[in-house]
């Protein structure tokens, strides 16, 4: 054997070596999230699709949507217990994220996240519920609302897109998104991220605020890490923008109620981009502006957030 050939074989045999590696250590990793992070709800059968929902309290009926990179323990962590004193709170781990299975490719938009959350609603009994979405369950929130008008009884969002902005993708996404990066990138993100990584990049969707004490050990990101959940991720954030702006003309319609909350600190999702502009383009949407607050205000900003959750249950005729 020549040395090229020799240097060739030991290239090949290393690729493959590592790629077997990176295989069982995202599969452990995986195991691992799931065993420490496990449902804690119950699940609803659609079809081939089983939704994860957990159900709190009793009282008008009120879904919660969370946002990108999340699932239903950003809820749980403080919120639903509060909530679940007057309303019969239901929160959703969305499509492919947390516990629900995913959509298929290519039909996971925020608009069949939508059609697949209200028919789980329903099957809960929850006909016409309040729905609060927050960040990107605020856009799926919002294709609810204008899909299904008559399975809502009114609208919550919190630093909700809801326009057309300018700017791309990050890297991340732009490689995950990807088809290559998701067959290469992604099994490296699961098996390789550190853990420090992890919570340094939940701590900083609270920014300008912190992280409330115990919310990385709740909130199971490592569940987010799992090769299927990354690449559903990957995909409803590259199709948002393309998506909202099918929404944007229905917004006139809106003639549910319509509570938004926002921080005016917010640098994930702009206050004057989305807030500002829906408040121009729905006739019924109430805008409360909050001071110096970030992206998540349903940790920050608890009592606002209950509060405007009231207004729209009184709006409804709920209260």
């Amino acid at each position: 054997m020549t040395v090229k050939k020799l240097v060739l074989s030991l290239v090949v045999i290393s690729t493959f070596g590592f790629a077997v590696f990176v295989h069982f250590r995202a599969d452990a990793r995986e195991r691992a999230a799931e065993a420490a992070f496990p449902p804690e709800g119950q699940f609803i059968a659609l079809g081939t699709i089983d939704v994860h929902a957990v159900v709190r309290g009793s009282g008008p009926d009120l879904v919660l949507i969370h946002g990108l990179s999340g699932n239903a323990r950003d809820f749980t962590f403080s919120l639903v217990d509060k909530l679940a004193e007057n309303y019969r709170v239901i929160v959703f781990d969305r499509p492919g994220l947390g516990w629900t299975d995913p959509l298929p490719e290519g039909a996971d938009g925020i608009s069949e996240q939508a059609a697949l959350l209200q028919r789980a609603a329903e099957q809960l009994g929850a006909e016409r519920p309040i729905v609060l979405g927050q960040s990107y369950g605020g856009a799926v929130a919002l294709a609810w609302a204008v899909h299904y008008p008559d399975s809502i009884a009114a609208l919550v969002t919190l630093g909700a897109p809801s326009h057309v902005w300018e700017g791309g993708l990050s890297a991340l996404y732009t490689v995950t998104s990807n088809p290559v990066g998701s067959a290469l990138a992604v099994p490296l993100i699961t098996a390789l991220v550190p853990e420090a990584t992890v919570r340094d990049a939940t701590a900083s969707v609270f920014e300008p605020q912190t992280m409330p004490a115990g919310y990385d050990d709740h909130i199971g990101a490592p569940l987010t890490l799992r090769r299927e959940t990354l690449r559903a991720n990957a995909r409803h954030r590259a199709g948002l923008k393309e998506q909202i702006s099918v929404l944007t003309p229905a917004y006139p319609r809106l003639t549910l109620p319509f509570e938004l909350v926002h921080g005016e600190a917010d640098e994930i999702v702009s206050l004057q981009v989305h807030a500002e502009e829906m408040i121009q383009d729905a006739p019924h949407a109430n805008l409360t502006r909050l001071p110096g607050i970030g992206h998540m205000p349903q940790h920050v900003a608890e009592d606002q957030v209950i509060a405007a959750i009231d207004r729209a249950a009184t709006r409804a005729g709920l209260r």
